[in-house]
């Protein structure tokens, strides 16, 4: 493992400085899950909650969490985004919801954090809207699935479906 990077010798936290990086096409991709009873799992998928379109709010909230990262995580730079897909999928094996996400850039440093954030913002969200039928809900399993791009190359994890 090698020293942290956001830590400087005196232990202090800094923001690192990328203006020396390469400016290299990366990705990032996370992943986690929303469970919760069938019946609200159902309710959702009917489009019948009381707050309205869950997994299109959700989606939304996830693509705007990855934005604006920058502004969550300390330390964390502002970068200039070139992409984010979010997808929700139910899944009755739950039961529940799996969320992922997918977040790209041209730029000098990687896009982990962003990922990460757009899935947890997500998540939360559909936590939020489904609440007032079902406080029993669970967010699980938030992880970084692979990323792309940068002087470390590619990383997957090892048992990262797609």
């Amino acid at each position: 493992m090698s020293a942290l990077s956001h830590i400087t010798v005196q232990g202090e936290a800094h923001m690192v400085d990328v203006s020396a990086k390469d400016v290299t096409s990366r990705e990032a991709g996370a992943s986690g899950q929303v469970v919760m009873q069938m019946a609200t799992m159902q309710l959702a998928m009917a489009g019948q909650a009381k707050k309205g379109d869950v997994l299109g709010t959700a989606r939304i909230a996830g693509i705007m969490a990855a934005k604006r990262t920058h502004e969550l995580v300390p330390l964390c730079h502002p970068l200039n985004i070139t992409g984010v897909a979010v997808d929700i999928v139910a899944d009755e094996a739950l039961p529940g919801f799996r969320v992922a996400a997918r977040v790209k850039v041209s730029g000098q440093t990687g896009v982990e954090m962003e990922a990460l954030t757009a899935v947890s913002i997500a998540c939360l969200t559909i936590y939020d809207m489904l609440k007032a039928v079902d406080r029993g809900m669970r967010i699980e399993n938030i992880a970084l699935d692979m990323k792309r791009g940068g002087k470390s190359g590619t990383w997957v994890k090892a048992d990262a479906r797609g």
